[in-house]
């Protein structure tokens, strides 16, 4: 039976990630700029306490709700396997980046490293986390609070790309046109040609 703090836990959570949600979509449809922030002012501090809020929110959630969910056992090991995974790609895509542009705020256009696979690998790597995290915790009042997390990374980039290009301009539209906003048939083939490189590198 779910407690009261856990019940606590779960509304608050709720309403910080709500709050944000508003703030994204209404980005992303054009109807208030609140995301990305671009500078240190409220909507950044806003934007990141809220999601700080809702971040501990899922971690006291996964301790007090552990295993309610009553998934298959098989899910534990293949939910930390895609969250371990996912994070670490989410990571690397993010020192590709830089801290600064990973908050939200103005910086250089990078289309190397990560980038050159996908427009948006920390977010590739986040979807594959949160699947992974709902997995691996078994947790029932984790579910809706992660698929927040979900939304935000599939909303996300349309709220970005008006504010990239005009950030960036026609560098940025080469680039979107060349690269898949998630992953797609570029992918494939820049990953393959970065396999055929490590191996003309190990024959040399």
């Amino acid at each position: 039976m779910t407690s009261t703090l856990a019940w606590a836990i779960f509304v608050i959570g709720a309403v910080a990630g709500t709050l944000n949600t508003i703030g994204v979509v209404a980005s992303a449809l054009g109807w208030y700029e609140y995301y990305p922030p671009g500078e240190k002012g409220w909507k950044f501090y806003s934007l990141w306490g809220l999601s700080h809020v809702l971040n501990v929110s899922l971690l006291a959630l996964a301790y007090l709700e552990w295993g309610t969910l009553g998934l298959p056992g098989w899910t534990f090991s293949t939910g930390l396997v895609l969250f371990i995974f996912g994070y670490a790609i989410a990571i690397a895509a993010g020192h590709d980046l830089g801290f600064h542009e990973t908050t939200g705020r103005a910086g250089e256009l990078r289309t190397g490293g990560w980038y050159r696979f996908s427009r948006n690998p920390q977010y590739v790597g986040y979807i594959l986390a949160t699947v992974g995290y709902i997995l691996w915790t078994d947790a029932v009042l984790v579910v809706p609070l992660a698929g927040i997390y979900l939304l935000w990374w599939f909303v996300f980039p349309f709220a970005e790309e008006p504010w990239l290009r005009e950030q960036y301009g026609e560098p940025y539209e080469q680039y979107a046109q060349r690269i898949p906003r998630y992953i797609g048939s570029e992918t494939v083939r820049a990953l393959g040609k970065r396999g055929d490189d490590a191996q003309q590198q190990t024959q040399g």
